[in-house]
């Protein structure tokens, strides 16, 4: 069997089988491509045998290319995905993969997540989720607090006459007050893949995301999404859905963005609330200066 024969066998049991998006079955597929490549692996016992010796290898060489440590964790368990898919297809159905902790992150002040770490947080959530259209609505709501600076509450709040979400989009916030956002393509194709893949109809004035059941979808269910994601990518607790929108603000902040234009992308009512960008930045850069001069080295 040739390495193309499974991959495309993995491929299709993602995408078929557990209906994950495509964004999960290329990133799930290329972690596959590159443990193959990695061995002499001439049939699915071969990859069925591997152990947590040897995923702890993979993943060294992976770490030894600069591989983060979210990053890592997401390799890590597509990778579990794929040496159990093999022994299921060597004739073992019940066979787990081999375990394997991820790898832990330093704890620390709080700090907003990289822009990698949240694109890999939306991509998580949606691969662990029980249905492909619920990992497809989680993933755009997360895209919408990173992507476009939401709250929650606002992402929640948008109706299905909202969708397709075209470059802009008015936004009710705290207080009723409306303000316009700039939609990144990705997440507009996000929203996309969610309306087509929703089961249940989305109607005009009623909530764009809907529940397991039909109903509006609660923040709940969210946070709880993201618990079990950031669990899995090892990274803080402090990783929730409102980190993102921090973290869209710093990052913005960080590029260049004036605090006037930053205030109100975010909605916020009064200037204040947008400064505490500038010393979580500060912070940021801080860190960037202990990390790269040698005498805070100690070298």
């Amino acid at each position: 069997m040739t390495h193309a024969d499974m991959l495309e066998a993995w491929c299709a049991h993602l995408s078929q089988g557990r209906r994950r998006s495509p964004h999960t079955v290329r990133a799930y597929s290329a972690a596959a491509k590159r443990l193959l490549a990695s061995g002499d692996f001439a049939s699915w016992s071969d990859v069925a045998r591997l152990g947590t010796g040897d995923l702890r290898a993979q993943l060294a060489a992976r770490r030894a290319e600069g591989l983060a440590n979210t990053s890592a964790a997401r390799e890590l368990s597509a990778l579990k995905g794929f040496i159990a898919f093999a022994r299921t297809q060597d004739g073992d159905p019940g066979a787990k993969a081999p375990h394997l902790r991820g790898p832990r992150i330093k704890k620390g002040l709080p700090r907003p997540v990289t822009p990698d770490d949240a694109v890999n947080l939306a991509d998580e959530v949606d691969a662990q989720a029980s249905d492909a259209w619920i990992g497809a609505r989680d993933r755009a709501v997360l895209l919408l607090l990173y992507g476009a600076g939401l709250r929650i509450a606002e992402a929640l709040s948008l109706t299905a006459g909202d969708a397709p979400l075209g470059e802009r989009l008015t936004v009710t916030g705290k207080g009723g007050k409306q303000r316009v956002v700039p939609i990144l393509p990705i997440v507009g194709a996000a929203v996309d893949e969610y309306v087509a893949r929703c089961p249940w109809p989305l109607l005009p004035k009623e909530p764009l995301f809907l529940g397991a059941k039909g109903g509006a979808l609660s923040q709940n269910m969210v946070q709880k999404a993201v618990a079990r994601a950031r669990l899995a990518l090892g990274l803080p607790a402090t990783a929730t859905p409102h980190a993102l929108r921090h973290s869209f603000a710093t990052h913005l902040l960080g590029a260049g963005a004036d605090l006037r234009s930053l205030q109100e992308l975010l909605g916020h009512a009064s200037l204040g609330s947008t400064q505490i960008y500038t010393r979580v930045d500060a912070a940021t850069l801080l860190d960037s200066y202990r990390n790269a001069h040698p005498r805070e080295r100690g070298e």
